[in-house]
């Protein structure tokens, strides 16, 4: 069992910083591969990054590339999206989510395993 609390979001200007963390819980957190998935008014939850349970690889959405950087920490079970750079198209609902097992499919929402409640992160222009 995992549970995942996110924070970090906010309201901030076009051009500006946020950091978001996620934070979880359970022994098998270390193990899991995690990601981040946003949600915009209307759409699709939509990837955005995601990390090897090491913490050597890392994945990135082209919309997001060179803007977002994705980190973990095991020691602390938390891993952390920081955003620069913001665009008014970031806006959304972002989910952190863990997924056990491979490495496999990391871009697919249907293949995590545990989510958070969520973090509203919006853009203004």
């Amino acid at each position: 069992q995992v549970q995942l609390v996110e924070s970090g979001g906010g309201l901030v200007q076009a051009g500006g910083s946020l950091r978001l963390s996620c934070a979880g819980s359970g022994r098998a957190f270390s193990g899991s591969a995690m990601g981040w998935f946003r949600q915009a008014p209307g759409k699709e939850r939509a990837f955005v990054a995601a990390i090897t349970w090491t913490g050597g690889t890392t994945y990135y959405a082209d919309s997001v590339k060179g803007r977002f950087t994705l980190s973990r920490d095991n020691a602390n079970n938390t891993v952390y999206l920081q955003m620069n750079s913001l665009k008014p198209e970031d806006t959304g609902v972002y989910y952190c989510a863990a997924k056990l097992g491979n490495t496999w499919y990391l871009r697919d929402k249907t293949k995590y395993d545990y989510w958070g409640q969520g973090t509203q992160v919006t853009v203004s222009s």
